[in-house]
């Protein structure tokens, strides 16, 4: 058995460090897409609170003010509230009955398919 002289043991140590640089590099790239996804994450999030919350508000306003506005053209005191009441109603009714789970989760589905791997942007190299 022939022991590798000086030469060839700095070429597997130089080998084995860019290895050890490479997958370190690697790690530090994986770690910060993840931060990068986490930030978007986080950031579509509070978006999305905020244009639920605004959009909640604008219902609560406009069927107060529908009833309002059918309360005084009815002459009343609750008729208004209460057709108002009577088409909330009716839409959750069809949101129970008549639409399908499916339909959200093809929604979904296309929104969010393989979306891991269109943001990666390295080059697959071999």
């Amino acid at each position: 058995m022939e022991i590798p002289d000086n030469g060839t043991r700095e070429k597997s140590t130089n080998l084995i460090e860019n290895l050890m640089g490479y997958i370190d590099t690697r790690i530090d790239i994986i770690r910060l897409e993840i931060q990068e996804k986490l930030k978007a994450a986080l950031v579509n999030t509070i978006h999305a609170v905020l244009l639920g919350f605004a959009a909640l508000m604008c219902v609560i306003f406009v069927s107060i003010f529908l009833g309002l506005l059918l309360n005084h053209l009815l002459d009343s005191t609750f008729w208004g509230f209460g057709i108002v009441a009577l088409i909330y109603i009716i839409l959750l009714v069809v949101l129970i009955v008549g639409l399908d789970k499916k339909m959200f989760q093809e929604m979904a589905d296309k929104s969010l398919n393989n979306t891991i791997y269109k943001s990666d942007k390295r080059e697959k190299s071999i």
